[in-house]
């Protein structure tokens, strides 16, 4: 499986891991201008926008690359408070009464398995703030 194919997959797994926390997934692979927002969701007031990682070696196993979410570094946290303010301001959503907020969720997946199985889904709200 190609690691496009694989993080696609990813995805799936946090997008029903929201859906069975009580989000309505609006969008998915959102492209704003030349940025992507993975997941988008909503609760309530609550807006959010969500970056997914996806790994095949389990947290608690020691990483050359470190935790997934640490792959979310300043530039790719500084695109996606831009992609997010763009997405508000071109919807006109920057003035409705609710909480928009950047997630990150990590998905582990089973590195001995031939076909994907998600081990671990961990969810880290409000991950990226200005």
């Amino acid at each position: 499986m190609d690691k496009r194919s694989f993080g696609r997959i990813g995805e799936h797994s946090a997008a029903v891991y929201l859906e069975e926390k009580g989000f309505k997934i609006i969008g998915r692979n959102v492209y704003v201008g030349k940025s992507e927002i993975d997941i988008i969701a909503e609760k309530g007031d609550l807006l959010i926008f969500v970056e997914v990682k996806t790994r095949r070696q389990l947290p608690d196993v020691k990483s050359d690359y470190g935790r997934p979410a640490d792959a979310v570094n300043y530039k790719k946290r500084t695109t996606l408070l831009w992609a997010v303010r763009r997405y508000l301001h071109e919807r006109r959503l920057e003035t409705k009464n609710f909480q928009p907020r950047i997630d990150i969720i990590e998905v582990y997946a089973d590195p001995d398995s031939k076909i994907y199985r998600a081990l671990e889904i961990k969810h880290f709200p409000n991950a990226v703030h200005p």
